[in-house]
C-alpha cells in the first residue's frame, strides 16, 4: 500500500515538474516570438522604428549608457525610491490597520475618509506636493507611498477583522487580553495576507515612483522616459519602460519567494 502510494507520488511530482518545464519553456518561446516580430516589423518597415524602436536600437542604447555608468545610476534611484516607500507603506499599513482592529470605534470614524483617499487619483495630488515638500527626492516617495498606503490599511484591516472568532474566544476564555490575541492569533493568522498585500504595493509602489518621477526628478528612469518622449528619443523611452518590466517581474518573484520560506517554516 505505502509502495503503490509512493509511486503515486512520485508519478504526481514527475507530471507536475513537466508542466512547469511546458510553461517556462512557453513562456520563454513567446517572448522571442514577440521580440523577433517586433524586430522583424521594424527593420522591414511595417512599424515606424522612429515611433516604435526596435528590441536591437534598445540594446544599442542600453550598451552605449553602460559606457558612463549614468544608466545604473538611473536604475538605482529608481529602485532605491521604491525600496523605501514599499518599505514605509508596510509599515504605515500594519500599523494603522492593527491600531484600527484595536478600535473599532476609530475604524468606523475613519473609513469614509480612508475610502475617498484611495479613491483619490494620485496623479492629481503630485504638483500639490511638489509645492509642498519641494522638487525632490521626498515627493517622489510621498507620491509613491501615497498610490499604495491607503489601499493597503483597508486590505489589511479587512482581513483582520475576519480572523477566525473561535481562536479569539479561547485565547478570552483563557484569560488571554486584546494584546494577546493580536499577537497570538492576529498576527500568525494574517501572514499570508500581508505577503499577498506585498505583492500588490511593490508594484503600485513603482508606479508611484515613477509618477513621482515624471514631475519631480532629475534622475530615474521615469526621469529618462520623460526626457526621451520630449526629445522624441523613443529608444531611450521604449528601453526605459522594459527595464521597469523587468525590475516588477523582479521584485515579485522576490516577495513569490520569501512567500515560500514562510509556508517551509
Amino acid at each position: 500500500m505505502d509502495n503503490s502510494l509512493s509511486v503515486a507520488q512520485a508519478r504526481y511530482l514527475k507530471a507536475r515538474s513537466r508542466h512547469k518545464r511546458r510553461i517556462l519553456a512557453g513562456q520563454i518561446l513567446l517572448f522571442f516570438l514577440f521580440v523577433g516580430i517586433w524586430e522583424l516589423t521594424a527593420r522591414t518597415g511595417l512599424l515606424n522604428d522612429f515611433i516604435f524602436s526596435s528590441p536591437s536600437r534598445m540594446v544599442s542604447c542600453f550598451l552605449s549608457m553602460t559606457k558612463d555608468f549614468s544608466i545604473f545610476g538611473h536604475i538605482g534611484i529608481t529602485l532605491a525610491e521604491t525600496i523605501g516607500s514599499f518599505l514605509l507603506v508596510m509599515a504605515c499599513g500594519i500599523l494603522i490597520a492593527m491600531i484600527l482592529w484595536l478600535f473599532p470605534s476609530l475604524a468606523e470614524l475613519l473609513d469614509p475618509y480612508l475610502v475617498m483617499l484611495n479613491s483619490l487619483p494620485k496623479s492629481a495630488m503630485a504638483p500639490v506636493l511638489i509645492v509642498w515638500l519641494g522638487n525632490n527626492v521626498k515627493t517622489i516617495v510621498v507620491a509613491a507611498v501615497s498610490v499604495a498606503v491607503f489601499g493597503s490599511i483597508m486590505t489589511l484591516h479587512t482581513g483582520f477583522k475576519e480572523v477566525d472568532s473561535d481562536k479569539v474566544k479561547l485565547i478570552y476564555t483563557l484569560g488571554g487580553r486584546k494584546r494577546d490575541v493580536l499577537l497570538k492569533v492576529l498576527v500568525p493568522s494574517s501572514v499570508p495576507l500581508i505577503i499577498n498585500n506585498m505583492k500588490v504595493n511593490i508594484g503600485l509602489c513603482l508606479v508611484g515612483v515613477i509618477i513621482g518621477e515624471f514631475l519631480a526628478a532629475d534622475k530615474g528612469l521615469g526621469y529618462l522616459i520623460i526626457y526621451g518622449s520630449q526629445v522624441f528619443k523613443m529608444d531611450i523611452v521604449m528601453m526605459s519602460i522594459v527595464i521597469l518590466c523587468i525590475l516588477s517581474m523582479g521584485f515579485y518573484r522576490l516577495i513569490s519567494a520569501l512567500e515560500k520560506h514562510v509556508r517551509k517554516r
